[in-house]
């Protein structure tokens, strides 16, 4: 397959920054041994960052997109041929290499995951880097050793992409589940994704104590900076904190007293260049333990044209759960 494809376009120049919903041609995709027919992506909050002009973006024009779901249309790699099905998140896609905001991708095989059964395509886009994530960060709590038995599990940013399956999953690997959100109106959401207690946002936003009471063996979080912070002086003796996000900030305003009095183990969580076998294993948990029934009611879809808007949104904390985009509507 030739010719032009649809593609949300980023440019910058001396007239300023700007995305665009236009179309591309063949000759603009980047070197890479497979192309792929994109079916889905999804929208992540460094997605967007990168709608909103951040210098998350390193090389212009750039589609946007961390994420896609596709079919191979033609491939020079060993590991795919035409018709095979597969999965990107991220490896630098959607900020130097063009990413799945468009129809069509030309990126390294290498790169690229068998679309995990039982996963529909539209499902692993539900899924996506966010949730991808989600699984690291329990890879990480187990690999740790903790258990429910070690305590309860606490989730920030708990009603965003990362929350939502968070708190799905450590449900169903038996934790009490703590759910940390700065929208009370989505404490009904929380708990039928298995959330047993809820917590304002602003117990753990505010400036803290360098420790405070023990309250949970195990973290998640997505927000960093005082949040993080108030997180890891409230952790159990020996506990573990899985920092994967920075929403509320890049900075971490806390001391050594967690980890050198209470041996708390701050493990960070990195989506991007992980390894392949660490994928593998994190889709594989996926597959095991994320209830679908739960990912289809955390989970709306959007066409492409619908991106910006739900850009804007993402960066002002108002999307709950997860957004597919149909790449194709």
């Amino acid at each position: 397959m030739t010719g032009t494809f649809r593609a949300i376009v980023l440019t910058k120049d001396d007239s300023g920054f700007k995305a665009q919903l236009g179309a591309l041609d063949d000759g603009a995709l980047m070197e890479g041994d497979v192309t792929l027919a994109v079916t889905h992506s999804t929208v992540n909050y460094k997605d967007g960052l990168a709608l909103s002009g951040s210098p998350v973006v390193r090389r212009f024009p750039m589609v946007p997109g961390i994420d896609f779901c596709g079919v191979v249309e033609s491939s020079s790699h060993p590991a795919w041929k035409k018709g095979d099905v597969a999965v990107l998140n991220g490896w630098g896609v959607g900020e130097v290499h063009l990413g799945g905001y468009a129809a069509r991708a030309r990126i390294k095989g290498d790169w690229l995951l068998k679309l995990p059964p039982p996963f529909s395509p539209a499902e692993s886009m539900a899924i996506g880097t966010a949730g991808y994530t989600a699984a690291l960060c329990m890879q990480a709590i187990i690999a740790h050793g903790t258990t429910p038995q070690s305590g309860a599990l606490l989730v920030t940013g708990a009603a965003g992409g990362v929350g939502s399956v968070a708190v799905a999953l450590a449900k169903a690997h038996g934790f009490h589940v703590i759910a940390s959100t700065g929208r009370e109106s989505e404490a009904a959401y929380l708990k039928s994704l298995g959330a047993d207690e809820i917590i304002a946002r602003a117990e753990l936003a505010g400036e803290g104590r360098p420790l405070g009471k023990e309250r949970w063996a195990a973290a998640i979080d997505s927000v960093g900076s005082r949040t993080l912070a108030n997180v890891l002086a409230q952790t159990r003796y020996g506990g573990i904190v899985a920092a994967c996000g920075l929403a509320g900030g890049n900075d971490l305003p806390t001391t050594v007293l967690p980890f050198i009095l209470r041996g708390v183990t701050l493990a960070g969580i990195d989506s991007v260049m992980a390894p392949h076998a660490r994928r593998v294993a994190a889709w594989k948990l996926l597959a095991e333990k994320l209830d679908r029934q739960k990912l289809a009611a955390m989970t709306k879809t959007i066409p492409l044209s619908g991106v910006f808007d739900a850009g804007k949104a993402i960066l002002k904390g108002e999307v709950r759960g997860r957004l597919v985009v149909d790449v194709q509507a």
